[in-house]
């Protein structure tokens, strides 16, 4: 049985090159947003993310626990098996949590290794 899951991005899986890259299709989803967080920028090393996304530094969620901070992004719906090829995007220094964000809606983040 293939599964439905929400994925929020708030950086590249925007991108439409890089969720046709990843994916094989453009994925549609609805803005969201996430509170207790706010973005920081990592430099990117690996070859494969580097050539898909074409950029040196992604943003990365970080946890600060204050609810003056927010970030905004898309929820998108994907299958079991996109979530493993987010996985296989996503570089080592993201883990993937579920939060509920403003809408209600319970969905994976790619977030800093704590």
């Amino acid at each position: 049985m293939n599964q439905k899951h929400y994925l929020f991005s708030y950086g590249t899986l925007q991108l439409a090159n890089v969720q046709l890259e990843t994916y094989g299709r453009l994925l549609s989803g609805e803005k969201d947003r996430l509170k207790y967080y706010k973005l920081d920028k990592l430099q990117i090393t690996d070859a494969e993310v580097l050539r898909k996304s074409g950029k040196e530094f992604h943003p990365i969620a970080v946890k600060t626990n204050s609810p003056d901070d927010c970030m905004e992004g898309t929820v998108f719906e994907i299958s079991d098996e996109e979530l493993l090829q987010t996985d296989q995007y996503e570089v080592s220094d993201y883990k993937r949590v579920l939060e509920t964000f403003d809408s209600g809606k319970q969905a994976w983040v790619y977030v800093a290794q704590a």
